[in-house]
């Protein structure tokens, strides 16, 4: 039996594109034939961020981006027209921005729990749909909860910090590979997508990690 298709994802609970990356990308795995194992790697657009942003989505990306207010709501209505193509309900006008580092950290305790997928899928959903805020550690534990953790564990690694020097890593590792935005894919340790693209290229590199993988296996 083949071993499952690794898929390393650098991803931002707060970038827009991820989400709809993760569905255009669970379309592609839905299809292939083969297993395909997915583990999410942590990445922040706009470390400065304060926890508390006094301001909307709009405020924020026109002064984070130097663009005219009219602009960015503009972007944000195509965003959330796209979005709604691959099912999802964006609500930008209730978004809660924050920084996002104490959620990578949570992340990162999901994936040692076996419940990674889980919890980014209620994060980015709590944070673009619901307009829920992932920077307070009640309200992350709340979401840790909803996806299978063990709520008093998730307040004690937050509180503790347990898992900050892993998302430093994985920063430190998308820098070292060059990964300047996200999402960012990496699809059989080989193949590099940059971005939300089509289902139909993610396939193509899933079809060449599977044909690459039974390549090795005929050559032992």
């Amino acid at each position: 039996m083949s071993e499952p298709i690794s898929v390393h994802v650098w991803s931002d609970v707060a970038c827009p594109w991820c989400f709809i990356g993760k569905r255009r990308f669970e379309t592609a795995a839905a299809g292939h034939d083969g297993e395909v194992r997915v583990e999410y790697h942590s990445f922040e657009l706009a470390p400065d961020t304060p926890v508390d942003f006094e301001g909307s989505e709009v405020d924020f990306l026109a002064g984070h981006k130097g663009m005219p207010h009219e602009q960015v709501a503009q972007m944000l209505g195509q965003v959330t027209q796209i979005a709604a193509g691959e099912g999802l309900a964006y609500d930008f006008d209730n978004v809660q921005h924050t920084k996002t580092l104490k959620a990578h950290e949570l992340l990162h305790l999901a994936k040692a729990k076996g419940l990674q997928l889980e919890l980014m899928e209620r994060l980015f959903s709590a944070y673009f749909e619901q307009g829920r805020h992932v920077g307070h550690d009640e309200d992350l534990v709340s979401l840790a909860a909803e996806a299978g953790l063990d709520p008093d564990e998730a307040r004690e690694a937050l509180a503790q910090g347990t898992y900050r020097g892993a998302v430093q890593a994985d920063i430190a590792a998308a820098q070292q590979i060059g990964i300047r935005g996200v999402p960012f894919y990496i699809i059989g340790e080989k193949y590099g997508v940059s971005g939300a693209q089509s289902p139909e290229v993610f396939a193509e590199a899933l079809r060449r990690a599977r044909e690459d993988q039974a390549a090795e296996q005929v050559a032992r």
